[in-house]
């Protein structure tokens, strides 16, 4: 699951008319969906314990030692 801070927008640039304000509004929603649709997940990659691998291998080494 994606998470979105808000962070604080620059200043307003000084330049004139539409071009200003389309420039803003390009940047906003570059910024917004590079964050938005990041594909790196953290939580994909935490390991959570031994898996099954390693407990099939406990398993096959104490049927050895018994």
């Amino acid at each position: 699951m994606a998470s979105i801070t808000s962070d604080s927008l620059p200043s307003p640039t000084r330049s004139s008319g539409r071009a200003g304000h389309f420039a803003e509004f390009r940047a906003f929603w570059r910024q917004f969906f590079a964050k938005a649709f990041n594909p790196y997940r953290p939580e994909l990659y935490y390991m959570r314990g031994p898996g099954p691998a390693c407990r099939a291998k406990q398993a096959a080494s104490r049927r050895r030692a018994s």
